[in-house]
């Protein structure tokens, strides 16, 4: 990757890397909004309100201050960035459109503070963005033209892929994302699982599967926050990650459209993969914003062997 003169790749800013990619200005404009956007909720998250804030998301949630706050700040900075004509958030009823002009223009899911009830105890959580090329926010993710995830901990990272591999960012202390890892890549199998869901109520087929990854020496490491566990795959390029269905829930907790999809296309993009047991996460036809699905994410062989148990073929 070509760099800027008197620069190395690691003193690359994200807004210079991402004109050496080959894409529109608008897009380039969205992504650099978006993380625009993240320093604001981090400093939500360092010095915000951890209490309720008194009303409930469009799944009956109970929502918390911090949850507002942040879907408030990432929903004005796409609205007023100009490139943006469909926003849909996990904290939203319904689908918000800024303009029914489509041309040059992108839609945006995301979930603007994934694992917000961890901040009173002091653990990593994170923004996730799925970017579509028009005004359909209800098709594959697949389709998508972009997508990224902001982990708010120890560090700050922006990781995002726009279909030609995956990259990681780190804020600086002038608040400025340098690139700090290019090209990342998943190994063909792990030894880390991170299980969510309460175990007692998984069905047969995934305590087998539990039960070989523990065999083969797997090391449990999960820490409840879907950010943080997935970048923990991701940058040490092994493992997996699951919330498989659960026996009174038979499509698991995690949301297709706010969670899944972009996770999904990052861990593909770097040589990894994600079903919900049976197909591709990026191949399910969203049929709703509250759509949930079972996961299985992380290094590919693993992924093709939670298959394997999940269809009797282990």
């Amino acid at each position: 990757m070509p760099s800027e003169p008197g620069k190395t790749k690691f003193q690359i800013d994200l807004r210079a890397h991402l004109r050496e990619q080959n894409i529109s200005d608008n897009l380039v404009h969205l992504i650099c909004e978006i993380a625009e956007a993240s320093k604001y909720v981090i400093n939500a998250v360092r010095t915000g309100d951890l209490g309720v804030a008194g009303t409930s998301n469009l799944y009956g949630e109970e929502q918390l201050a911090l949850d507002v706050l942040s879907d408030r700040i990432m929903r004005k900075r796409l609205i007023h960035s100009g490139v943006v004509c469909n926003i849909a958030s996990e904290e939203m009823e319904e689908i918000y459109q800024v303009t029914s002009n489509p041309q040059g223009m992108f839609s945006v899911a995301y979930d603007p503070l994934d694992g917000s009830s961890l901040v009173d105890v002091n653990l990593a959580v994170g923004t996730i963005v799925g970017i579509y090329q028009g005004c359909d926010l209800l098709q594959p993710g697949r389709k998508m033209v972009g997508a990224m995830y902001i982990l708010y901990g120890p560090r700050v990272s922006l990781v995002y892929s726009i279909g030609k591999g995956v990259y990681e960012f780190t804020m600086n202390q002038l608040m400025e994302f340098t690139l700090t890892k290019e090209d990342v890549q998943m190994k063909p199998s792990g030894d880390i699982y991170a299980p969510g869901g309460l175990r007692k109520k998984y069905t047969e087929e995934n305590e087998r599967f539990i039960r070989h990854l523990e065999d083969k020496g797997s090391k449990l490491r999960y820490s409840g926050g879907f950010v943080p566990d997935i970048n923990q795959v991701m940058m040490k390029g092994k493992g997996i990650f699951m919330y498989p269905a659960l026996t009174d829930s038979p499509n698991g907790k995690l949301r297709l459209l706010f969670e899944l999809n972009p996770m999904a296309y990052l861990i593909e993009q770097a040589g990894g993969a994600a079903t919900n047991g049976k197909i591709p996460i990026l191949d399910i036809v969203p049929d709703g914003l509250d759509q949930r699905a079972p996961v299985y994410i992380g290094s590919r062989e693993d992924v093709e062997k939670a298959g394997e148990f999940l269809n009797g073929h282990a």
